[in-house]
């Protein structure tokens, strides 16, 4: 394995010394990647569009988040910021140099890539989506089918260049290997594919969601605790990143494994309470869910509650603290997003009709 790591050393070295000038690009590409991303972004524009779509964004993200975690604590893949400074590969007068930036700093085992997965689950489910909604009937002309196939082509070729484009930003940071990149990218596929098969997730009643809650977290903390009992540690990888992050300041206790695990469980939680209240049935379902100036302004609305609601910070003093509140952050996330805000935009729009009557 050190020699499938010390190629992908050389690769960083390689994007580091001739690529510098592309910094702020590949850093942006990476906040692209971010799977907090698809909760603050992606999920609230493509739910107002398709209540259906912003569903399975949900559980697609989740579940892959998820599989991410029990993946990392599997494989025990080495990041490669602090595997230059751990390895017996190389000599001490040769340990090869890498830079380290602000977001260098990921605290979780590196294999396989969590942005590049969660990135390529999310961008597979929108491809699909935006395809499925123009895809042309059998009996159309052909000119109809030759306009589908274009964008077709070139949607999916949009989803290669992000991709890749994600993926060379995580190397190019010195915070995965290349393989692990490539790992993560055909993983978040093979996820969003197989979500594609199961249509019962549109219609979850709020005990699905509760039992799919419950069963991934005691599945993650039952493997934890697996591993404890056979003297692994899962959290190995928190104390090296600390030890040879350039700044300690770029060490955040939101990318440790049971930071993305709460985070992701509570999306979860609160969208199974959002979709079966009363507020989501009244709005959403409502008979102002198909007017386009509704949309516009729940994604208005929600998009701007998203980028305040940012700003709050989590304690962090205290782990348990922590993941308690991100929890709950998580879950309030999409009860704005699906139930509360939509709820006030609908009343907005029924007054001011009432008004005009």
């Amino acid at each position: 394995m050190d020699l499938v790591y010390s190629v992908g050393v050389l690769t960083i070295q390689h994007l580091q010394n001739n690529y510098q000038q592309f910094h702020d690009v590949l850093s942006f590409m990476s906040t692209v990647g971010d799977p907090r991303n698809i909760f603050s972004v992606y999920f609230p524009l493509w739910f107002h569009l398709s209540h259906d779509i912003g569903t399975k964004m949900i559980w697609v993200a989740v579940t892959g988040d998820w599989l991410n975690l029990i993946f990392k604590w599997i494989l025990f893949g080495q990041r490669p910021y602090w595997w230059v400074q751990e390895t017996q590969f190389y000599r001490n007068d040769s340990i090869p140099h890498l830079e380290q930036f602000s977001i260098t700093c990921e605290t979780g085992p590196g294999s396989p890539s969590g942005h590049a997965m969660g990135s390529s689950c999310v961008w597979y489910v929108m491809i699909i989506s935006a395809l499925n909604f123009v895809r042309p009937s059998s009996s159309s002309c052909t000119q109809s089918i030759q306009r589908f196939h274009l964008l077709r082509s070139c949607l999916w070729i949009c989803f290669w260049v992000i991709q890749i484009c994600v993926c060379i930003s995580r190397v190019f940071i010195a915070t995965h290997f290349p393989h692990q990149v490539i790992l993560g990218l055909f993983a978040g596929m093979l996820v969003a594919e197989l979500f594609e098969h199961i249509p019962s997730i549109y219609n979850a009643s709020m005990k699905v969601y509760l039992q799919a809650v419950v069963f991934l977290f005691s599945a993650a903390y039952c493997f934890y605790l697996l591993l404890k009992l056979i003297n692994i540690d899962p959290l190995w990888s928190v104390d090296v990143a600390k030890k040879w992050c350039a700044h300690p300041d770029w060490i955040h206790l939101d990318t440790t494994p049971f930071a993305g695990l709460v985070r992701n469980l509570g999306m979860l939680f609160g969208l199974g309470l959002s979709v079966n209240s009363e507020l989501f049935v009244q709005s959403c379902k409502g008979k102002n869910s198909h007017k386009a100036i509704f949309k516009l302004m729940c994604v208005t609305a929600t998009l701007t509650f998203l980028q305040l609601y940012d700003f709050i910070k989590m304690p962090t003093h205290s782990e348990v603290l922590f993941y308690v509140l991100s929890f709950c952050k998580s879950a309030s996330i999409p009860l704005g997003v699906v139930a509360v805000i939509p709820y006030c935009v609908h009343l907005l729009i029924r007054d001011e009709e009432s008004k005009l009557s």
